[in-house]
């Protein structure tokens, strides 16, 4: 009984000692997704492409809330003087410009937010290439992209930036 007990302690050393051996060998890294979209060319070019297609919609929708404010600002200032049928009908006037106003926003917004998400997509999909391609090359057996916290020697986001950088975009 007692060789037993020896043999299963061995074995349990023995078994901690290639576990902890392996553990050594195994690498994790953490990627910052966040960063990727702020700070890859990627990312900055889609940014681009965006501000040009919305631009000449945002500058309308402000040209037309300043016609609304202009507007408002001109009823408020001639109301008391302005017959009652004549001021309600620029109060109705204003009401209903103020809802097309309104509800342009909030298309634009909509379509903003929707072309955001496809540009966002794609530089991710391109990124997570690039983190594959990484993790792959330097023998990576994890990589992490949400975490509670990490440890900055874990960060290899450096490292996938500049490799989506040097890719040419597709």
């Amino acid at each position: 009984m007692k060789n037993f007990s020896r043999q299963c302690w061995l074995g349990l050393a023995l078994g901690l000692f290639m576990f902890s051996a392996n553990a050594q060998d195994f690498r994790v890294g953490y990627v910052n997704t966040d960063r990727i979209f702020k700070e890859a060319n990627a990312a900055k070019a889609a940014q681009a492409k965006l501000e040009q297609e919305f631009s000449k919609r945002e500058k309308d929708l402000v040209d037309q809330g300043n016609v609304l404010k202009a507007a408002s600002d001109k009823l408020e200032r001639e109301g008391p003087t302005l017959p009652d049928s004549q001021r309600l009908a620029r109060q109705k006037q204003l009401v209903d410009q103020d809802r097309d106003f309104q509800r342009k926003r909030r298309e634009f917004q909509e379509d903003l937010n929707s072309r955001k998400n496809e540009e966002l997509q794609q530089v991710l999909e391109r990124a997570n290439k690039v983190v594959k391609q990484v993790a792959e090359a330097e023998k990576y057996d994890v990589i992490l992209q949400e975490a509670v916290y990490i440890n900055p020697k874990l960060d290899i986001t450096d490292k996938v930036i500049k490799a989506l950088n040097a890719t040419p975009a597709k």
